[in-house]
């Protein structure tokens, strides 16, 4: 039975809009005018007027951690109480309060950023946190996720010292010889092996909860870091929540596995046991490797490859040897898996591109769309080095909503005119996707839309940060659904409203062609389908 869908404007992944479509078994079998698309129906099939609505492919968050984010939307949600430490305090002060900690258990919030805080921008302390409580440990981790701070008496069960050395790419906080309970990016493992465990069920909830919020902002699919988002769970149990879930028809989001593995041996089995890129079905597959580079530039962990601009003492963090990104990359081409290395700093992407270059002279591979998660400090030899390498890119243009007000303080003029640059990397031949990196932001794909056409902050004060680097309408987007199925080898069967598809699109309240650009964070999202099913919003 067919489902014929009419009166809309709806973009099919090419202009012009036509006005209807049609949906069945879960696939696109026509895009078109009224006309046509009535005169398909037959016996039993249901015709629906879209009352004028305009219509796209689902969005595909190309870069996201799906089971953290339904993991951090059970927690104190910092993000909405960062505009002074005493706001962020009385935060924890009330969910406390509303969620009473139950024996053995953690006061958890996560999204504060110190550089909204009206006053002195400083990291809070142990000692703010002791101010919320002494006796329930507390762990707080910045919007990034980065870097952490915990109070006194969480740093008692972690049991480390001001004289305990830090893993590689991590570092620990010590003022004055006592630990301040701030934790950056390595370190953080540190407080993480001390907070209990979830089980399985546990994380189901977590991704139930998480596929239910994407649905809302009308994301469809995911392309997800998950195998070590959530601390002391193995990644077989990650898996095997996701197949348990599509067993029951419980997942509402197709999912793209980004594996991330710290260790050669261990990718290895996890590549030996069939685990390579493509291996599953429809809902949920394996995708590339995925490596963690450095910190994020708010935290000024991201690794640059000279000091900071307004903080010559530090140049961030790296997480691998170039020996260890050599080894890891070169493994996953030679072996059906793509990669995706978080790159932020300049520094990270020489390490990165170099273990690329290495990798594709060992089993060349024409068509390998390895990919660079972020790039966002670049300079121009760069650019046009991962033009030449044919690199995939993974973007994230809500992040210019924050980033537009620090990148040029923090990296300086020279650095900061070429970074940000995805329409440059566009023009250049690579496909270059979008996503949010959620929960550093919601997975609001609207919003990061706007900021890729207007690349200005959403509430657009700031800006425009290289206005050259600006999409079109279409070309956002595309980002969001063509390109973002470019970065998963999906591009056959996602990402168009057109026959053969997987009947995945979302229904908005507004035509994003026609609307200014300003506004298109305010479009609601009137209804997600996924394989021709609702699962957000009103029945049409």
């Amino acid at each position: 039975m067919k489902t014929i869908y009419v009166n809309g404007q709806v973009y099919t992944g090419t202009l012009p809009l036509v006005t209807a479509f049609a949906e069945e078994n879960g696939k696109f079998v026509f895009a078109g005018d009224d006309a046509q698309a009535k005169a398909l129906a037959a016996a039993g099939d249901k015709i629906v007027d879209l009352g004028g609505c305009f219509v796209c492919a689902g969005f595909n968050d190309s870069h996201m951690h799906l089971a953290n984010f339904g993991q951090a939307a059970g927690a104190a949600l910092l993000a909405e109480h960062t505009s002074s430490l005493e706001d962020l305090l009385q935060c924890l002060r009330d969910f406390q309060t509303a969620h009473p900690v139950k024996a053995g258990g953690w006061l958890i919030g996560r999204g504060w950023n110190q550089d909204y805080f009206s006053g002195e921008k400083v990291m809070p302390s142990r000692w703010d946190l002791d101010k919320v409580s002494t006796e329930v440990p507390i762990l707080i981790t910045r919007a990034c996720g980065h870097s952490c701070v915990v109070n006194s008496k969480a740093l008692e069960l972690i049991g480390v010292t001001p004289d305990t050395q830090p893993p590689q790419g991590g570092a620990i906080g010590v003022e004055n010889g006592e630990l301040d309970g701030r934790f950056y990016d390595g370190a953080m493992v540190f407080v993480h092996s001390a907070i209990p465990t979830a089980g399985k069920e546990e994380v189901k909830d977590m991704m139930r909860l998480a596929c239910k919020m994407l649905n809302s902002y009308g994301v469809t699919s995911s392309q997800t870091d998950d195998l070590a988002s959530i601390k002391g769970v193995p990644w077989q149990t990650i898996i095997e929540a996701y197949k348990e879930l599509e067993a029951a028809g419980e997942l509402t989001v197709r999912v793209y596995e980004q594996s991330n593995f710290k260790k050669l041996d261990e990718f290895k089995k996890f590549v030996e046991a069939g685990y390579v890129s493509g291996a599953g079905s429809e809902m949920f597959k394996i995708g590339p490797l995925k490596l963690l580079g450095d910190g994020s530039l708010g935290s000024r962990t991201a690794y640059m490859s000279e000091p900071y601009a307004d903080d010559p003492s530090t140049q961030g963090l790296v997480l691998f040897t170039q020996e260890e990104f050599d080894q890891l990359i070169s493994y996953a081409n030679a072996h059906r898996m793509h990669v995706a290395v978080h790159a932020i700093g300049d520094g990270t992407l020489d390490m990165v591109l170099n273990a690329v270059e290495k990798a594709l002279k060992e089993h060349p591979n024409a068509d390998h769309r390895h990919g660079i998660v972020h790039c966002q400090v670049t300079r121009a030899d760069q650019l046009q080095r991962m033009i030449d390498l044919g690199m995939h890119i993974y973007a994230q243009s809500i992040f210019l909503d924050y980033d537009i007000r620090i990148v040029e303080k923090l990296v300086g003029k020279e650095k900061a005119a070429t970074s940000y640059s995805w329409k440059t990397l566009k023009n250049g031949g690579l496909s270059v996707s979008n996503g949010t990196d959620c929960p550093v932001e919601l997975p609001f794909a609207l919003g990061g839309i706007q900021c890729a056409v207007t690349r200005q902050n959403l509430a657009g004060d700031y800006g425009p940060y290289l206005p050259q680097e600006a999409f079109s309408v279409q070309e956002a987007i595309d980002s969001y659904t063509i390109e973002s199925a470019v970065g998963s080898f999906e591009e056959n069967i996602k990402g168009r409203i057109q026959p053969g598809m997987l009947a995945d699109f979302v229904v908005l309240g507004a035509n994003l062609f026609e609307i200014d650009p300003h506004t298109i964070k305010d479009v609601p999202v009137q209804a997600t389908f996924l394989g021709g099913k609702q699962v957000y919003g009103e029945s049409l």
